[in-house]
């Protein structure tokens, strides 16, 4: 496999410092994680040796010489499916991701999902990070939960982004139907979630090697019958972290079947959840800009079966239309 060699001088205002850090800082289109991956292999010269520890502190005048094997290209077949493009330039593609669509590849799921679409509609252009072709994907939703994903279509635009979900600097808002009223009309859960100890799909909170997870949640309505409809606000975002969180404290989401009853009383096709709002500092611009994605059909119509007549699912419907998000 051909390799790509980049070569640097260490700086003064560098000298001291550990060579991954250095490199991370000279070249913002590699991830720290993927230079200590290429560190620890043996990719890098340091004034013609090799060195494989990631804390060697560089002197002045050092030279670098990281040999950066090229992307690996993965079996997936690009498919001409229609997306929902809600804006995109060079760096990055904002996608509303209908229900149903998968996001990545996997058992089970190998064609039809929002990777081969992006594979026929990008071709070369999305981000390879980590040595393989992941395109652009900087994070998901579930399966059935609809609404507004940001792709990558380069690795500086990837590295940025993903540094901001890391520290928690992404806008996030998503609405959500729920089991059960509130007493009180919003409040926080701060509860680690990793995986389920016994049921190695699911994941669930206050485990043994649990991350921290944290989620703000806001009452928009509480209908006649026994369920909310709020907004929950991710400051984290951990695999099924809504889900999971909202089960926690006793309103698993409707439709939920893995982290509430198996038994529905709507056929919604999985958890009725949308992300709706999606807000973050542009990679090259340095702009914050933030998108929006009003509630789908299929929501709506949830919301029609459940209101116990038309004059609260009137009401319903104007609030929702006051807070734009129809």
């Amino acid at each position: 496999m051909a390799e790509n060699k980049k070569e640097l001088t260490v700086s003064k205002d560098f000298a001291g410092e550990r060579i991954d850090k250095i490199i991370s800082k000279i070249d913002d289109s590699l991830s720290r994680s993927r230079i200590q991956k290429l560190v620890s292999e043996g990719k890098l010269l340091v004034n013609g040796s090799v060195v494989t520890s990631n804390s060697y502190k560089c002197a002045e005048g050092d030279r670098l010489t990281l040999y950066i094997p090229a992307v690996s290209e993965i079996n997936i077949s690009a498919e001409n499916i229609p997306l929902k493009i809600i804006y995109e330039d060079e760096d990055i593609i904002i996608i509303d991701k209908p229900k149903g669509m998968v996001v990545h590849p996997a058992p089970g799921h190998y064609s039809d999902t929002l990777v081969n679409a992006l594979m026929y509609h990008c071709k070369d252009s999305l981000s390879g990070i980590n040595g393989e072709l992941r395109p652009g994907i900087v994070h998901r939703i579930d399966m059935n939960t609809t609404g507004l994903l940001v792709i990558c279509k380069n690795d500086k635009a990837h590295v940025t982004l993903a540094e901001k979900l890391s520290t928690h600097d992404i806008t996030r808002k998503y609405y959500c139907i729920v089991n059960g009223h509130f007493k009180e009309n919003e409040g926080t859960v701060d509860k680690e979630i990793g995986r389920h100890p016994v049921d190695r799909k699911k994941m669930a909170v206050n485990v043994k090697n649990g991350r921290r997870a944290v989620t703000h949640y806001r009452v928009i309505y509480s209908f006649d019958a026994p369920y909310s409809l709020i907004e929950c606000t991710l400051e984290t975002g951990r695999t099924h972290q809504i889900r999971v969180h909202m089960a926690s404290i006793g309103h698993s989401l409707l439709g939920d079947d893995i982290y509430g009853s198996k038994k529905q009383p709507y056929k919604t096709e999985g958890q009725v959840l949308h992300a709706a709002v999606l807000g973050f500092i542009h990679p090259t611009s340095g702009n914050y800009i933030e998108f929006s994605s009003h509630l789908p059909e299929y929501f709506i119509e949830i919301i029609r079966k459940i209101c116990s007549s038309k004059e609260e699912y009137d009401h319903v419907l104007r609030l929702i239309t006051e807070k734009n998000i129809i």
